[in-house]
């Protein structure tokens, strides 16, 4: 076999080592809201999940806090305990009455969500971990198309990263995108979920989502795995093809 077909295996091999790198690379690790099954319908009610991962190397995350803004009146909202971490829900009057779809005129709203870890529970420092935190929430507005969540992320090391960019009309996302869920039309009987309707089939998904999640981890480190592997073949063939060269050019000297 030539010197050129060694080369040739060797930087097609090193290229698909790097593409296997790079295609496994983990998702961008913003804090996101998440549904899981019927999207929360204007004026009715649902399950959104808070998904928070790890950015900073050396340090672990300790608390999260959800703003709820005061035009969205939402009077009914709910934290799911998750070990290891203490939520809070602060309720705050409003500006100004705000009157909802069923007519209820409200004065005073959920303004803050919080999370903060016990001693010893955090998110683990690095990419590796997520966790989720959920809230069953509503009446949700009618005037809107989708509800945002800032979102505060304090690390341990005291670094506190707010998620609080609205997402631009060009669908770009900005550096620090606020948790943000759409919420679907009326039903067709003129009224919202009902009373933990959605919030129920939401966390029925749920199930069905972690475990894709899983998957996509299992599929993301074997493509990791594969990368390095093409990357060791590349390097072998090309040690290979440079010691063929090293002979044919001893062998020609001799021969002269």
């Amino acid at each position: 076999m030539s010197k050129h077909v060694f080369k040739r295996a060797g930087f097609l091999a090193a290229t698909v080592g790097i593409a296997g790198l790079l295609s496994a690379g983990v998702a961008s690790a913003h804090v996101t809201a998440n549904v899981y099954g019927p999207q929360p319908s204007k004026g009715g009610y649902g399950a959104i999940f808070f998904r928070v991962p790890n950015e900073e190397k050396d340090a672990g995350t300790v608390k999260v806090e959800i703003t709820v803004k005061p035009e969205y009146a939402l009077s009914s909202v709910r934290a799911k305990p998750v070990p290891g971490w203490k939520a809070e829900v602060v309720k705050s009057k409003l500006p100004a009455p705000v009157t909802t779809a069923s007519g209820t005129q409200i004065t005073e709203a959920v303004s803050k969500v919080s999370w903060t870890a016990e001693p010893g529970t955090k998110i683990a420092a690095g990419s590796t971990e997520f966790q989720e935190f959920q809230i069953s929430a509503g009446q949700f507005p009618t005037n809107v198309d989708a509800i945002e969540f800032p979102a505060t992320q304090t690390y341990e090391n005291g670094k506190v990263v707010e998620w609080n960019q609205p997402t631009p009309a060009s669908g770009e996302e900005p550096e620090h995108p606020a948790p943000t869920v759409k919420l679907a039309e009326k039903t067709a009987d003129g009224h919202g979920g009902g009373h933990g309707t959605d919030a129920k089939a939401s966390e029925e998904s749920h199930a069905a989502s972690s475990s894709s999640d899983n998957t996509a981890r299992w599929l993301g480190g074997a493509g990791l795995v594969v990368g390095a592997l093409g990357l060791g073949v590349g390097a072998g063939a090309t040690l290979r093809a440079r010691r063929a060269t090293a002979v044919s050019g001893k062998s020609d000297t001799e021969g002269k």
